[in-house]
């Protein structure tokens, strides 16, 4: 005799079995990583305001000599602000979404803009933001969206 068997396989095929949500690669881990570098970068920007607020004379280059001839309370202020409001776009860009991230772009973005022109203040410093700067721009436009499915 003949055993007739289901023609359907052992193993359940259906769409729960194998789930429609994306896989999430490495790059989400450094997307993480790009928000906390900014919420670090912001902290940074934000005590380097308060450096030239507090301390005109901290830098030993006089503000002359920087591409932007304003003094060092202007400066201070323009850290200051960019400081804030990099940390909070660091804070959401962890939500993952997308006006987030847009908003984090155009800080960080602001923010190498900035530091390229303060960098006679800071040249070792200075080249160290904007290199982070351009990865974490790179990180949230680029992989940012896996972030949201994590």
């Amino acid at each position: 005799m003949t055993h007739i068997e289901s023609s359907r396989p052992e193993q359940d095929t259906s769409r729960a079995t194998y789930g429609t949500a994306p896989r999430s690669t490495g790059w989400t881990r450094w997307v993480v990583f790009a928000a906390f570098l900014m919420m670090l970068n912001g902290l940074i920007q934000a005590v380097q305001g308060l450096a030239a607020l507090v301390n005109p004379d901290y830098y030993h280059v006089n503000s002359n000599g920087l591409a932007v001839h304003i003094d060092y309370s202007a400066w201070g202020w323009i850290h200051l602000i960019i400081g804030i409001a990099l940390f909070l776009a660091g804070i959401g860009a962890l939500s993952g979404r997308m006006i987030a991230r847009i908003v984090g772009v155009v800080f960080v973005g602001l923010n190498a803009v900035t530091t390229l022109l303060f960098i006679e203040a800071a040249p070792g410093w200075g080249i160290i933001m904007i290199t982070i700067d351009v990865l974490v721009i790179y990180a949230l436009t680029i992989h940012g969206s896996e972030l949201h499915d994590f």
